[in-house]
């Protein structure tokens, strides 16, 4: 592979890093650094690449203006045996970008051009910063400043993280007075966001059967209660013939999740308008205010090209994997929908998928491992860590779901989902039916009582 438009090769971390971010965040579709790779595509590899990772992320957030966090993503892979790293970069919502030495002159910002960063004309520097999005959650005063935080700092502490007192500014929660922000209002453990998930009879809305509202609450507390939600309601029904057992979810749970998540991080939240999720008999629909980012077309979109509405948000769902990479949910969903699932208007993004019709026909769980086993059960488990109740709700969905999927739903490699896997059934609440050609049966009435 050559350089291109949105690819660019470095031997080795050298001190124009931050240059080539910069000319990536001010081009319309991002692009994508790789350390450890000649201009002629051999791969050279790095010595120290989990030190050279840390240090990037150490340049990028000190050194490039406006703030580049949760818009670019770094990581460790192997090229021909040897340790490179990928940096994705993101088309930034707050142009032009650039370095904080040399502020916004045509010495500190960049933008590409074929495959070089050239320095950016002092015109389109100004009619850029005359064009910059200042209508975002992080520029929005809270309309509340008595806000907490209990519930984010324990979704970080079971992460791994410990967030000190300066959390607020790191995670960029304030604006630029230091006053909390709108981000910070969405994330704190009490405030007047509301979402609905809603099912009805029939194939459309006239028949209400069922109306559950989270909110009020930690964003990130309220998407969790959604997937949860969502997972119990994409049953798994089984049909036990002769030959096999068959088994049929109503969505494909991977890209189900990927589009929930995508619906929490990527809504417009400037005007106070919420995700939207809707359960018929023959389709989910999820709808989120805000239609595509603007100089992002359908095509860029649909290619997984990032344009992070609200890189608050994005950064945040990236530490406590949620979201894996930038720019990995759209092409995931489209591996199991079509293009035709979404539908596009200057105010909203509606994503459709019709349920399987196997699914259908068989109208309820018949047998497996979801009868009765709900997400809070799960929960209950004080047995199980965070990360192995997550594998545990899957196959709660799915009792035939692979290590595979597991793992690409949860960010994690399949000898991870092994090992968890493996801790579960040691703990008595997992049983292996069928040999590799058989699904999981999931025991809780022995070990909750």
């Amino acid at each position: 592979m050559t350089e291109t438009n949105r690819i660019e090769y470095k031997r080795e971390l050298s001190d124009g890093l931050e240059k080539e971010v910069i000319a990536f965040l001010n081009y319309r579709e991002g692009g994508i650094i790789y350390i450890g790779i000649d201009k002629n595509g051999n791969t050279y590899g790095l010595p120290d690449a989990d030190g050279d990772q840390l240090k990037i992320k150490d340049r990028l957030k000190n050194n490039i203006r406006p703030s580049a966090l949760g818009l670019f993503d770094i990581v460790s892979e192997e090229s021909d045996g040897k340790h490179i790293l990928k940096i994705i970069v993101a088309s930034g919502p707050e142009k032009p970008y650039h370095l904080k030495k040399y502020g916004m002159s045509e010495k500190g910002c960049f933008i590409r051009l074929g495959s070089a960063a050239e320095p950016m004309p002092q015109k389109m520097i100004d009619e850029l910063f005359a064009k910059r999005t200042r209508n975002s959650i992080s520029k929005i005063k809270a309309s509340r400043q008595d806000l907490t935080f209990s519930q984010l700092k324990i979704y970080y502490q079971e992460s791994g993280y410990n967030l000190g007192n300066s959390f607020a500014k790191n995670l960029e929660l304030l604006t630029e007075d230091g006053l909390y922000n709108y981000a910070a209002y969405l994330l704190a453990d009490k405030n007047n966001t509301s979402i609905k998930v809603a099912k009805y009879l029939s194939s459309n809305r006239i028949d209400l059967i069922e109306s559950n509202e989270y909110g009020h609450e930690c964003l990130v507390k309220a998407t969790k209660q959604v997937i949860d939600k969502v997972a119990v309601e994409n049953r798994t029904n089984t049909k036990i013939t002769a030959k096999e057992r068959q088994q049929a979810n109503l969505w494909n749970p991977i890209a189900l999740r990927e589009a929930i998540i995508n619906a929490f991080v990527h809504n417009d939240y400037t005007n106070e308008i919420v995700p939207k999720f809707e359960i018929f008999a023959d389709r989910i629909e999820i709808t989120s205010a805000g239609g595509l980012p603007e100089g992002l077309s359908k095509q860029e979109f649909f290619e997984g090209f990032s344009v992070p509405r609200n890189k608050e948000l994005m950064r945040i769902f990236k530490d406590l994997e949620l979201v894996e990479q930038l720019g990995s949910g759209i092409p995931r969903i489209l591996e199991h929908y079509g293009k035709e699932s979404f539908v596009f208007s200057d105010n909203f993004l509606r994503m459709t998928f019709v349920a399987n019709e196997a699914a259908i026909e068989e109208g309820g769980v018949t047998g497996g491992v979801t009868g009765g086993v709900t997400s809070d059960a799960i929960d209950a488990i004080e047995a199980l860590t965070k990360r192995q109740k997550e594998v545990l709700k899957l196959i709660a969905a799915n009792s035939s779901v692979t290590y595979n999927e597991v793992a690409e739903a949860l960010g994690i490699n399949e000898s991870a989902v092994g090992k968890h896997i493996t801790a579960i059934k040691n703990k008595g609440f997992l049983i292996r039916q069928g040999g590799t050609q058989g699904y999981w049966e999931i025991n809780l009435d022995k070990n909750l009582k």
